[in-house]
C-alpha cells in the first residue's frame, strides 16, 4: 500500500518543517523525522487508530502536538491533514468528499 498526499495536507507539513525549523536549526527535520515515523505507524497499523468519522483515522505523532488524518482506501492511505492539534480541530473536514 502507499501514501498519497491531498495537496493542502502536503503544504501543511512543507510549512510545519519550516516553522520548526526557524524556531530552532534541526527541530524542522526532527519534525519530519517523527511525521516518517507516524506514516509507517499508519501503513504498519492502518486500521488501529481512532476514528474520526465513518472513513477517516487519526494517528498523533508522540513528540509533537500533530495529528495525521488520513483514510484507507482501496490501494492507498490518503493524507489528509498534518493538523496541530491546538488549533481548529476539524477544520479538516472540508477536505473530505
Amino acid at each position: 500500500m502507499k501514501i498519497v498526499f491531498l495537496s493542502v495536507a502536503e503544504l501543511e507539513l512543507v510549512s510545519a518543517i519550516q516553522y520548526y525549523e526557524e524556531k530552532e536549526v534541526g527541530l524542522g527535520l526532527r519534525f519530519y523525522a517523527e511525521i516518517k515515523s507516524t506514516l509507517n505507524r499508519i501503513l504498519t497499523y492502518s486500521q488501529a487508530w481512532r476514528m474520526l468519522s465513518l472513513n477517516t483515522r487519526r494517528c498523533r505523532t508522540k513528540v509533537f502536538p500533530y495529528g495525521v488524518i488520513y483514510e484507507i482506501r482501496t490501494d492507498e492511505i490518503l493524507i489528509i491533514a498534518v493538523a496541530h492539534l491546538h488549533r481548529k480541530p476539524e477544520y479538516w473536514k472540508s477536505r473530505l468528499n
